[in-house]
């Protein structure tokens, strides 16, 4: 692996005190993984990646996330460092940077809402179920599902049990001829997940573009403040705050202003472009 993705989601907790969930994605496949957790502490955060995500699928060359303070903490930092693991973590103030466990997130939330009442007050339980199910199903990124770019075969299923399916026919292949078969495979569908996943990210850069807002705030100029905690389906008044900034400098290298309030006292916060109109 290349370069894997960590990203925390908060629930409500669950019958068993469940309250978060560890997001680990594999770049390159889209591979998942998701660890309920009680807490978002440094320390939980080092043993889970360690004790559930290492042993089993080996070391990444680098692990991406955002700048939460478990993430960088001194723990963890230690313990990348020694097993060689570089990290990087996304811009400040704007987490959108670390967008495939945000699209994961999505995901496995839509996933979790298709539970019942009932399931629902232990969802803990039923996450690595769901994950599977998720990593069994083709990726419209790659066009190949997460475990086959994983593992080099699809994953066996009831339902191929129950028809009587080999998928990769491991039974009759010795072992030389089932890694030769198996690092073609891979070789193939990693060039065309390739070729995917770039017309992939060449097609939503192009939407962005059209998007994007492009601005050159100057210190003085009012702006206002978009309300994260607002739906997507809100109409335009309700998505940005009614509170007049005043934009006071721009952070060196950074699309990040810092702004305070327009007209009052109040504390000088730092927002990334984005977030201001």
């Amino acid at each position: 692996m290349d370069l894997v993705c960590i990203d925390f989601l908060c629930l409500e907790p669950d019958a068993s005190g469940q309250g978060n969930i560890l997001i680990v994605t594999d770049h390159f496949t889209r591979y998942a993984q998701a660890f309920s957790t009680k807490d978002q502490r440094a320390p939980t955060v080092a043993k889970v990646l360690m004790e559930k995500f290492f042993v089993h699928y080996g070391l990444p060359r680098r692990i991406h996330s955002d700048q939460g303070r478990d993430f960088e903490s001194r723990l963890v930092g230690q313990l990348l460092e020694l097993l060689g693991i570089q990290k990087t973590r996304t811009t400040p103030y704007h987490p959108q940077g670390d967008a495939q466990p945000e699209r994961f997130n999505r995901t496995l939330l839509n996933m979790l809402g298709t539970l019942s009442n009932v399931e629902k007050q232990s969802w803990s339980r039923h996450i690595a179920t769901l994950v599977h199910a998720y990593n069994s199903t083709e990726s419209d990124a790659t066009g190949y599902s997460p475990y086959r770019l994983m593992f080099g075969r699809e994953a066996r299923l009831p339902v191929d049990l129950a028809f009587g399916l080999s998928l990769d026919q491991t039974s009759v292949a010795s072992h030389r001829n089932y890694v030769d078969r198996l690092r073609k495979n891979l070789a193939s569908a990693f060039e065309q997940a390739r070729l995917t996943s770039g017309n992939r990210e060449q097609r939503n850069k192009r939407n962005y573009d059209l998007k994007v807002r492009i601005q050159d705030l100057q210190p003085g100029d009012r702006v206002l403040l978009k309300n994260l905690g607002a739906a997507a389906r809100h109409k335009l008044a309700d998505r940005w705050s009614s509170q007049v900034y005043i934009v006071c400098k721009q952070l060196p290298g950074l699309p990040v202003y810092q702004i305070r309030p327009d007209g009052k006292a109040g504390p000088l916060k730092n927002w990334h472009q984005n977030h201001l109109l």
